[in-house]
Order: C-alpha cells, then sequence, then structure tokens
C-alpha cells in the first residue's frame, strides 16, 4: 500500500517522525519531490539539530528558504533555533522588558541577564513557531517537516503547552502589577505588554488548532523491522494519541527484499517477516507502505524520485 492522501487541498502540515536512523529525512525529502512534481509549491523544513537534509537532497540549503535547484516548486530550510530565538527577542524586546520592568524589582542589568539566558526546550519552541510564522505567511501550498528523532518530536509537539505555561506565569506578574494600578490611579489601560501576552495566547490556540485538526496536519512515522524501533513507535504513537494527534499512515523503511539467492539476505528477510507482522497486527488501523531497502544511497533527487516512485505507487 503506497502513501496516500498528501494531495488534499487542505492538507498543509505534514510531519515524518520516529527512531533515529530509521530514514525520516529520506522519506520526508521523497514526499516533498512527490509534491512539487504534481503542482504543489512545498516547503521541506529540518527542525533536527543535525540537519542531514541538505545532506538528503545534495543540495546547499542553510537558515533561509532556497529553491531546490532543478525541481520547480520545492524550497527547502534548515530551522536555526539559535537565529530564531534572537529575532524572537528582537522583535519583542520591548514587550518583554516592559513585563520584567512593571512587575518584577529587577533592575535593568537583572532584566538584561534573564533575556540574555538560554531557555530550556526553546529550540523546540522556535522551531514551531517559525512553522506557524511560515504557515500564516501561506506562500506555499504543502509545509513538510522532517523532525529530530523521536523525543525531540514530541518537545515539538508539547510548545502549546510550555509556551502557555510561561504565559501563565508571566500573566499572574503581570496582574499584580494590574491590580497595585488600578488599586491606585483607579482605572487599568493596557499597553503593548499585555498585547504581546495576547498575541502569544493565540499563537497557542492556532497552534494546537493547527496540529489536532485532521484535516489540515497528518502525522507520518517511519520505522524499521527490528524490535527496538517498533518498540518506540508504539511509545511515539501513544503518546500522539495522547496529545489529541491520530496517526492514519506508517513506512516501514529497508525491507530486504524478497526471493533473494543470497542466504544471508534470505536469513535477514525471515527475521523482517517477523517484525512486519508484529508491525501489521499491533497497527491493524493504520495504512502500512512497505519500502524495500536500496542497493544504493540514496542521495539526491534522481535517486530520491525513483524511491519515490515506490513509495507513492499507485
Amino acid at each position: 500500500m503506497a502513501l496516500t492522501g498528501l494531495l488534499e487541498t487542505s492538507l498543509k502540515l505534514i510531519l515524518f517522525g520516529g527512531k533515529g536512523g530509521v530514514g525520516k529525512t529520506t522519506c520526508a525529502s521523497i514526499a516533498g519531490l512527490y509534491l512539487a512534481n504534481n503542482n504543489k509549491n512545498t516547503l521541506l523544513i529540518s527542525t533536527d539539530p543535525a540537519h542531514s537534509l541538505a545532506d538528503s537532497m545534495g543540495k546547499e540549503i542553510g537558515d533561509e528558504i532556497k529553491q531546490i535547484e532543478g525541481v520547480d516548486k520545492l524550497s527547502a530550510l534548515e530551522i536555526s533555533a539559535e537565529k530564531a530565538l534572537s529575532g524572537f527577542k528582537i522583535e519583542y524586546d520591548a514587550e518583554l522588558r516592559r513585563l520584567f520592568d512593571t512587575s518584577t524589582y529587577l533592575d535593568k542589568e537583572d532584566i538584561d541577564s534573564i533575556i540574555a539566558l538560554p531557555i530550556p526546550g526553546i529550540d523546540e519552541v522556535m522551531g514551531f513557531k517559525t512553522i506557524l510564522n511560515l504557515i500564516e505567511e501561506g506562500k506555499f501550498d504543502k509545509y513538510i517537516v522532517d523532525t529530530a528523532p523521536t523525543g525531540h518530536a514530541l518537545r515539538l509537539l508539547t510548545f502549546p503547552e510550555l509556551l502557555d505555561d510561561w504565559i501563565k506565569v508571566l500573566a499572574k506578574m503581570r496582574w499584580k502589577y494590574r491590580y497595585m494600578v488600578t488599586s491606585f490611579a483607579g482605572k487599568y489601560k493596557p499597553d503593548s505588554a499585555d498585547d504581546f501576552l495576547m498575541s502569544m495566547k493565540k499563537t497557542v490556540k492556532k497552534i494546537e488548532g493547527l496540529l489536532k485538526d485532521q484535516s489540515r496536519c497528518e502525522f507520518i512515522i517511519v520505522t524499521i523491522p527490528e524490535d527496538m524501533a517498533i518498540k518506540e513507535t508504539e511509545r511515539l504513537i501513544g503518546s500522539l494519541n495522547q496529545y489529541g494527534m491520530k496517526v492514519k499512515q506508517l513506512i516501514i523503511n529497508n525491507v530486504i527484499p524478497d526471493g533473494s539467492r543470497c542466504p544471508f539476505c534470505q536469513a535477514r528477510r525471515e527475521g523482517q517477516d517477523r517484525y512486519i507482522g508484529d508491525i501489521r497486527n499491533k497497527f491493524s488501523n493504520l495504512k502500512i507502505t512497505i519500502v524495500p531497502l536500496q542497493p544504493h544511497e540514496v542521495k539526491g533527487v534522481d535517486a530520491l524520485r525513483n524511491l519515490g516512485s515506490i513509495v507513492f505507487a499507485a
């Protein structure tokens, strides 16, 4: 069974995830080429701190959107969390300083130190904020995300919850300031800091709405027929279900072609068959696509297109 449904007009965001080393980047790249070849203006995005998208495409990419040479309607971006955070701080510097200035007893030097601090989980936060900004710009029909290995991917998806926690803390600080102003002045006039908190709250709702809308967002899991990969796939699907994202399709990658005359290859395939059976039993409600192990490294546009003809075969 081949991957299906990616051409649906309503579907905007497609995420590929799974254990490290199972071929997520290759599958994401194949999907990008497939959509571009079907006249969908597509942006291929990597959120993995150890980017391999450029290696897969055989093209230089970087942290600016770049048209893939020789492929109409396909562009790519390797998100830089550091650059995204720097841009966020520059954009909202005045609002952040006003929040700390009016809601704490910190002086300017203390506030400078806080704003300069690295924030745990900021890679995932800035990664998803960048993706949301790009989607809202609306310059592309499809946005494909090559996520980092499972743990990072799940933190990426819990971005709304993390951001919401930050907003609640800041809002509580702001409420105390508002109470004091109202008590002494009799009224309170919202300012840019309040507008910032409201804007961030709306961002959380937009992201949650997008991720949990099955018509606009799909998470495709990539795995391989090995015990550890299957166990991690099971945990990932459970976490996604708990979050409210329903997985519909799964790719089993690197499957040794059947019927080989090589005794070693045939023995490996027999072992894989047992795991493929386990996958079909555990995830019987999912569409499963089998991708055969290739004799050569799948690298570059031509090699990806050749493999894509299998992944998206009718």
